[in-house]
C-alpha cells in the first residue's frame, strides 16, 4: 500500500479498500453525528456489513475508473477522507467530496488532501473539470472550495432531500488550466 504525505504533521492520504471495513466503521462511529450533518455516507455505513458493502462498491468503481476514495490518516489513524464520487472520462468531469471527524477539523487536512486528489485527477487522469457540491448550510465545505480556488457556479434551490429536509446545493468548480495556474502561484 502507498501513502502520500500531507505535510510535516503526521498526516497522510491513503487509498481505502474493502479489507479496511472495520477501521472505516470505527472511524465513522467516532464522527457519525458530525459527519452526518451533511454527508449521507454516515447513514449508509450503519453497521459493519453495510460498511463492507459500501467499500466494495467503491472498489468496483475504482476498478472501473469511475470513482476514487482515499482516507486521511493522522499518526496512523483514519480521521477523514476525500473522494471522487464520480469520474466521467468521456466528459472529463469529476465530482469531489470529503468528510472529517470533528477532532481534527480546522487543521487544513481536507484542503491538503484535495490538492493531492485534484493534482492526480488533472495530471494523471486528464480531467478537465472538478466539481464540488455542498449544502448552502455547510460553511466548512464551502470554505474548502474557496481555499481550493474553485469558482461558485451557482445554487440549485431545494435540489436534494436529506434527513427529511430540502437543501439548497451550491455548485463550485475548477478547470484544469485554472488549477495549474493556481498551483504555479503556490
Amino acid at each position: 500500500m502507498y501513502a502520500t504525505s500531507l505535510g510535516d504533521d503526521g498526516a497522510e492520504l491513503r487509498p481505502i479498500e474493502p479489507w479496511q471495513a472495520e477501521e472505516f466503521f470505527a472511524h465513522i462511529e467516532r464522527g457519525r453525528e458530525f459527519i452526518g450533518q451533511y454527508v449521507g455516507m454516515a447513514d449508509v455505513v450503519s453497521d459493519l456489513e453495510k460498511t463492507r458493502a459500501f467499500l466494495q462498491r467503491y472498489a468496483e468503481r475504482v476498478a472501473a475508473d469511475t470513482a476514487r476514495i482515499c482516507g486521511i490518516h493522522v499518526d496512523g489513524q483514519l480521521v477523514g477522507g476525500v473522494m471522487f464520487l464520480s469520474m466521467d472520462h468521456k466528459q472529463g468531469v469529476a465530482e469531489a467530496g470529503c468528510w472529517l471527524e470533528p477532532s481534527v477539523a480546522g487543521r487544513g487536512l481536507v484542503t491538503r488532501a484535495c490538492r493531492v486528489l485534484f493534482d492526480w485527477g488533472f495530471e494523471r487522469r486528464g480531467l478537465h473539470r472538478v466539481e464540488w457540491h455542498a449544502s448552502t448550510a455547510n460553511a466548512p465545505s464551502i470554505a474548502v472550495a474557496r481555499r481550493l480556488g474553485m469558482t461558485r457556479d451557482g445554487v440549485l434551490r431545494e435540489s436534494y432531500l436529506y434527513r427529511g429536509r430540502r437543501h439548497d446545493m451550491e455548485v463550485w468548480s475548477v478547470l484544469a488550466d485554472e488549477w495549474r495556474a493556481a498551483r504555479e502561484r503556490r
